[in-house]
C-alpha cells in the first residue's frame, strides 16, 4: 500500500480535522501519499481529489468542521456512481480509503468493500449514535455546547420565573439530549428510547412548584417531537410561562474539546494502521478507551443503545 485518500461526509462534527489531520502525518510517518477527497462521495465521482502534505493539516487541529468540505450525493446511492468512484480511485492508484461520518457514511463505505476497494470508516458525528463505539468524534463537543447554553437559559429563566423547552439535536437518537440533561441539572429530559407523558412531565413541574421552585428548564431530543408543541402542551396543562429554544446548527461547529481532539488523534492513526495491516471492512471504535477495528455489519447493521441507567439518575436528582 502507497497511496491511501481521506474524506468526510454527512453532518459535520467537531474533531474531523483533528482526524484529517491525524490519517495525513500517521500516513507520511509510515511513507505514504496521503490524499485529500474534497466534499465526500461528491468529490470521489467526480476525481476531486489532492495530495496533501504535513504542512495541508497545520493548525486545524483546534478548527471545527471538515477542511475537505461535506456534501449529500443521491448519485453515490446508485450502482452507476458507486462503479464511477471505484474507477475515479483506481485512476488516482489510491490503495485504500478512510471515510470519516456518520451511519450514512459508513454505508457507502460498506458498499465500496463490496466492490472490492479496501476502506476503513471513522465515526464522526455529534450524535453519538453508532453502534459498537462508546463516543464518536464532535459528541462531546456538542454536549458541552449544549450545557453552555442551558446554563444560560437558567439564567434567565431563573430571572423571570419561567419554564424553558431546550430542542437539541441527535436524530433517533436520546445521547446529546440525555446527557447534556444530566450535566446541565434539567427536570425533565424528553429522548426517543423512553415513553414520557405529558402527565408526567407536568407532575414533575407541578412538584417543583410545589416546594418553592419558581423555573424549569426541560430538554427535548429533536427525535421526541416538535418543542413548539411540547412547549404549547406544558403551558396550557399548567398555566406557567413558557419559551422555547431550538438550538440548531449552533450545535454542530465551535472548537473541539480536548477529548474530541484526542479521540480523534487516535482514531485517524489507528485507520491508517488498519489499511496497512492489510484490514479493510471496519470502523475504528474506542471501547473503555481501548482503540480497536471492528466489522462494519457491527457498527451499521444493529442498533445503537443508550445507557438509560443516567436517564434514571437524571430523574432521581431532578426531584
Amino acid at each position: 500500500m502507497k497511496r491511501i485518500a481521506v474524506l468526510t461526509s454527512g453532518g459535520d462534527a467537531p474533531g474531523m480535522n483533528a482526524a484529517i489531520r491525524a490519517v495525513v502525518r500517521n500516513g507520511i510517518y509510515h511513507g505514504l501519499h496521503v490524499f485529500g477527497v474534497y466534499r465526500g462521495y461528491t468529490g470521489l465521482i467526480q476525481g476531486d481529489f489532492k495530495e496533501l502534505s504535513v504542512g495541508s493539516v497545520g493548525d486545524v487541529i483546534q478548527r471545527g468542521g471538515t477542511i475537505l468540505y461535506s456534501a449529500r450525493c443521491d448519485e453515490f446511492r446508485t450502482e452507476e456512481g458507486r462503479q464511477q468512484a471505484v474507477e475515479q480511485l483506481r485512476k488516482h492508484q489510491i490503495d485504500g480509503l478512510i471515510t470519516i461520518g456518520g451511519d450514512g457514511t459508513f454505508q457507502g463505505a460498506k458498499k465500496l468493500t463490496e466492490l472490492g476497494f479496501p476502506t476503513i470508516g471513522v465515526p464522526g458525528t455529534i450524535d453519538n449514535d453508532i453502534n459498537g463505539t462508546d463516543y464518536t468524534i464532535g459528541f462531546d463537543t456538542a454536549i458541552n455546547t449544549v450545557i453552555d447554553a442551558i446554563d444560560r437559559i437558567r439564567d434567565t429563566a431563573t430571572s423571570h420565573e419561567r419554564t424553558y423547552i431546550v430542542e437539541v439535536m441527535g436524530r433517533d437518537a436520546g445521547d446529546i439530549a440525555l446527557l447534556a440533561g444530566l450535566a446541565g441539572g434539567a427536570e425533565s429530559i424528553l429522548i426517543p428510547e423512553v415513553n414520557s407523558s405529558l402527565e408526567e412531565i407536568v407532575a414533575r413541574l407541578k412538584h417543583g412548584a410545589d416546594r418553592g421552585k419558581k423555573h424549569s428548564i426541560i430538554i427535548v431530543a429533536e427525535g421526541v417531537g416538535s418543542a413548539v408543541d411540547i412547549g404549547r402542551q406544558v403551558q396550557k396543562a399548567t398555566g406557567f410561562e413558557t419559551r422555547i429554544t431550538v438550538l440548531g446548527h449552533v450545535q454542530r461547529g465551535g472548537t473541539p474539546t480536548a477529548f474530541d481532539r484526542v479521540l480523534a488523534s487516535r482514531m485517524g492513526a489507528k485507520a491508517v494502521d488498519l489499511l496497512l495491516s492489510g484490514k479493510k471492512d471496519m470502523m475504528v471504535a474506542i471501547r473503555n478507551n481501548e482503540v480497536l477495528g471492528i466489522d462494519f455489519d457491527e457498527a451499521s447493521g444493529q442498533k445503537h443503545h443508550l445507557d438509560l441507567s443516567n436517564h434514571h439518575l437524571a430523574s432521581i436528582l431532578s426531584i
